[in-house]
């Protein structure tokens, strides 16, 4: 069968030589959790799964939607032999949550968090030309504090908790490396104001007499070639300056990419190691209450997109499917989306890098205890953190989302991780905001973005909610008695969930269908609700953003714009007219 999911997983940093390992894999569920002590590591497995789709899935071929406290996977690989005097890496995308891989019977890695991705470098156990056999047990206990986003902690589906991802859920794929020294992942800054990128560029491995030399295009040709030795122990930071002439800005309006060919070469100028990469010039800033982009306010019409398919769970069907609902999400008139609690795929912001689609990013956080914090949780923000640092179509963090804690409560878990989070964030980035919690508890006062969720279906009382805004005294959530947030201190602030307008026809209401506040009856009655909640928050002055919920239906619950299966509710021409204001024009 051909492979599913095929496409290169990483197009920020692309080798060209790879293997995907996709398809059919031997697998077993292992109930108790005591395949080790079983021999499952030795044996054969009894049933087969198509990877990368969780067992959950309808499209991995299982189907089985119980809790699974471990899983374990199966197959032999023929390691090209054109692949020469290279040493193999073997690379995870993503695999939920607690993963442990052996090559021959070796164990060559570990890995806890089920949304970022994770290398095994298989230097002495396997090497090009040999066939070996890789073992992969992802646990995924029940119960526990872990990240696990809207994966539901019950059997059933139930509010907005949703059919579960165990195991591999991205791409598993190899590639060839130098043994004596190789590229990482390189660190992308865009500086408008001095017309340049800034290129953090490591390097592993033995770098005496070795250089990076980075090479900055356009359809015109070079635009900067520097190029400087390797020896920092963190890499060299490399200057790519870009003249007047062939300076273009990445925005919404024109998301221009400009190509990167990054070369680790020797004293004779040999090729040592090689990779392609893009990026795109835009800037974040603040100005008062204002976000702006490419120092321009840019009001963001945002979307919720909890990125979930109903035959694939958390995993797209195709790389169609990723592109394809950005392109659904700009026809309704959304110009970016609020990826919610999950960590997509990084495909996705490739699409959204090369569509001018602005994105926050997000982790999956309601799973996570708050009273009893962990390190890992802060390390998995990390790796996230390290992965998407370069997409230009990033245009904010959010760790959390709906903490919920009064202010006058002694000192908890909450408050240090949600510290912990923001500092890692703003450590790892200081180009892009950073909001501590999306809605309902906000602790950290120096968080750089401030916001509520409102839920209010009546336009009116939507109003009347956010009016003090404008005396920056804005609608807040929770109690006035017992505040759950630090005071507001002046910062951009946006309603970054509202509406969530209920429509399914014929859908009988409770666990099998819900939205918020009462159905419409009639789609003309959808349509005028949808225009008074835009319009609220569109007409405030001090407003930068919104963010509608939501863009597809998910499971039971179905507020979106689309259905689950991604067909169209309404007149989406209708829809965006309602919010790039077209309709205003034509009425006046």
């Amino acid at each position: 069968m051909s492979l599913p999911r095929c496409e290169y997983p990483r197009p920020q940093f692309a080798r060209a030589d790879w293997l995907c390992l996709n398809g059919e894999w031997e697998f077993e569920i292992d109930s108790g959790d005591s395949g080790l002590e079983r021999g499952l590591l030795e044996r054969e497995l009894n049933s087969r799964i198509v990877v990368p789709f969780c067992p959950e899935s309808e499209l991995s071929g299982v189907g089985h939607v119980d809790f699974m406290n471990a899983v374990w996977y199966r197959r032999q690989v023929a390691i090209p032999e054109g692949w020469g005097e290279n040493k193999v890496l073997l690379h995870f995308q993503a695999v939920d949550y607690d993963a442990t891989v052996w090559v021959n019977g070796v164990e060559v890695g570990r890995h806890r968090g089920g949304f970022s991705p994770f290398t095994c470098d298989l230097e002495n156990v396997a090497e090009p030309g040999q066939t070996v056999t890789l073992v992969v047990r992802a646990r995924d206990l029940k119960g526990g504090p872990k990240p696990s986003g809207k994966q539901s902690i019950g059997y059933h589906n139930i509010g907005c908790h949703y059919t579960r991802t165990t195991g591999i859920w991205q791409t598993v794929w190899m590639e060839p490396v130098p043994k004596k020294a190789h590229l990482l992942r390189p660190r992308i800054t865009p500086d408008i104001a001095r017309s340049r990128f800034e290129l953090t560029q490591p390097v592993a491995g033995e770098r005496a007499g070795l250089r990076v030399r980075v090479t900055l295009s356009d359809k015109k040709g070079v635009v900067s070639r520097p190029e400087l030795p390797a020896d920092s122990d963190f890499g060299p930071m490399l200057t790519l300056g870009i003249r007047e002439d062939r300076l273009r800005l990445w925005s919404p309006s024109d998301p221009h990419l400009y190509d990167l060919k990054i070369e680790l070469i020797d004293e004779q100028k040999a090729v040592v190691d090689w990779a392609k990469s893009y990026a795109g010039l835009r800037s974040v800033t603040i100005d008062g209450k204002a976000v702006k982009i490419n120092g321009e306010p840019v009001f963001q019409r945002l979307v919720l997109d909890q990125g979930y398919y109903s035959d694939g769970i958390m995993t797209a069907p195709t790389d169609e499917a990723l592109a394809g609902d950005i392109e659904r999400s700009i026809a309704a008139g959304f110009n970016g989306a609020r990826l919610h609690q999950k960590v997509f795929e990084e495909r996705f912001l490739y699409h959204a890098d090369r569509l001018g689609y602005l994105v926050w990013g997000e982790f999956g956080d309601w799973g996570i205890v708050r009273d009893a914090p962990r390190a890992t949780y802060i390390t998995q923000w990390l790796e996230v953190l390290h992965r998407d640092y370069s997409h230009p179509s990033i245009v904010g963090w959010c760790p959390l989302n709906e903490t919920v804690q009064p202010v006058t409560d002694q000192i908890s878990g909450l408050d240090d991780l949600t510290h912990g989070l923001f500092l890692a964030a703003r450590a790892m980035d200081t180009t892009r905001p950073v909001l501590d919690s999306s809605g309902y508890s906000h602790r950290v006062p120096q968080a750089d973005i401030y916001d509520c969720h409102d839920y209010s279906q009546d336009a009116q009382v939507l109003r009347t909610n956010q009016a003090g805004l404008a005396e920056d005294k804005p609608f807040v959530n929770g109690p006035a008695d017992t505040p759950w947030s630090v005071p507001y201190r002046g910062q951009p602030f946006f309603v970054s969930e509202f509406g969530g307008i209920w429509w399914n026809p014929g859908a009988a209401e409770g666990n099998e269908s819900w939205g918020y506040g009462e159905r419409p009856k009639t789609v003309e009655e959808f349509y005028q609700r949808f225009d008074g909640l835009c319009s609220v928050l569109l007409d405030d002055p001090n407003m930068f953003a919104y963010c509608y919920t939501q863009l597809t239906d998910v499971f039971q619950e179905q507020n979106g714009i689309y259905f689950f299966d991604r067909r169209p509710k309404f007149d989406l021409d209708r829809i965006r007219k309602i919010q790039t204001r077209e309709a205003a024009i034509e009425k006046g």
